[in-house]
């Protein structure tokens, strides 16, 4: 089911010019990058929580083709690598270390590249479907089966289409291309890298933050125009899905905060988001503390540049629960929030 079914009330989706957005959790600004040009607009805290979430489809609303919501949640399927369980990406393998837990950790090289190589799919399906006067969908068939694409027997599911990476990362810190560097606690800059763990600048925008152990991380690569061609609804959505997995599990007075972006329970930040898209793709996204060897690092940098406490999921818990019991949980609310049914690569070629 193609995004025609979906409200397309933005900008046209073959309009020639390339925009970027980057929005931050961490951040201040908002960084529109286009072919023609490059500005920089600064603005204040206030105006980092834009925009309100809303379902994609509403009950009453005419869904196209016959199909009920129900349906069509089962329809728009997105690819789910989920590291966390298990998974590989056969296209693409990145790289895993296991701790002292047994539990499977990611490098954010590795991870940053394969949402690099995701997002060039889209590219190019998007500029195939141009090419083709098509409009093909950014959801995977329903009767999708793995293919060879290069004739040798390396089978991967359909290129191009939506994707939602889970896992967790070995210890890293990152930073948005205007990071200021008093935000972090020591230097770094003779072999990039705070107490022996990386430092990475990346494209995004926002100020310093962890990623390691105990942190659930969650990378969507969507094309907006299956969903809403609105980047502050997509921030707003991001944030509902943590509420709503908050929730289940049992976290009590979880909410957003006025003027700023991300999860926060009892004036702890429990969850962040910094997110990028180019021509209506998304990558990167959002964290969110689960136990407490998340915050064991925090203390070498001002997390997002903001002086406020962190803390993690388990803070507001009676019964501890793991980052995989967690994940269960976050990919059910991704699941509503995006009108989407996740399915994994097993699932894929049933």
């Amino acid at each position: 089911v193609s995004s025609k079914l979906t409200q397309q009330h933005h900008s046209d989706p073959r309009a020639e010019t390339n925009i970027a957005f980057m929005m931050s959790s961490c951040s201040s600004f908002i960084l529109i990058a286009a072919v023609a040009s490059l500005s920089v607009v600064t603005d204040s805290l206030q105006q980092q929580q834009l925009g309100h979430f809303g379902p994609i489809f509403s009950s009453g609303c005419s869904i196209a083709d016959g199909y009920t919501l129900h349906e069509l949640k089962k329809l728009r399927r997105i690819r789910l690598l989920n590291f966390v369980k298990g998974n590989e990406c056969k296209e693409h393998p990145i790289r895993e270390i296991r701790n002292d837990n047994q539990q499977r950790l990611f490098s954010y090289m590795d991870a940053w590249g394969l949402q690099k190589s995701l997002v060039e799919n889209q590219m190019n399906r998007l500029q195939q479907q141009q090419d083709d006067d098509d409009r093909s969908s950014e959801f995977q068939s329903p009767s999708s089966r793995w293919f060879s694409s290069n004739g040798t027997g390396d089978n991967i599911v359909e290129r191009g289409k939506d994707s939602i990476l889970i896992l967790q990362h070995e210890p890293v810190y990152t930073l948005g291309t205007g990071s200021e560097e008093r935000y972090i606690l020591g230097d770094y800059k003779e072999n990039n890298s705070l107490s022996n763990i990386q430092v990475v600048r990346v494209e995004r925008g926002g100020e310093v933050t962890y990623h390691g152990p105990g942190q659930l991380v969650v990378y969507p690569i969507l094309d907006l125009r299956g969903y809403k061609q609105d980047i502050h609804w997509y921030m707003r959505a991001l944030e509902e899905a943590i509420l709503m997995a908050l929730q289940s599990v049992g976290v009590k007075g979880a909410a957003r905060e006025e003027g700023v972006t991300g999860v926060w329970c009892r004036q702890k930040k429990i969850a962040a988001l910094g997110v990028k898209a180019r021509r209506w793709i998304t990558m990167h996204g959002l964290a969110v503390n689960v136990d407490r060897r998340s915050l064991e690092n925090f203390n070498r940098i001002v997390p997002c540049g903001l002086d406020r406490e962190v803390g993690c999921v388990n803070d507001f818990l009676e019964h501890p629960i793991t980052v995989e019991e967690f994940s269960i949980h976050m990919i059910r609310s991704l699941e509503y929030v995006f009108h989407a049914t996740l399915v994994e690569d097993e699932a894929l070629t049933s």
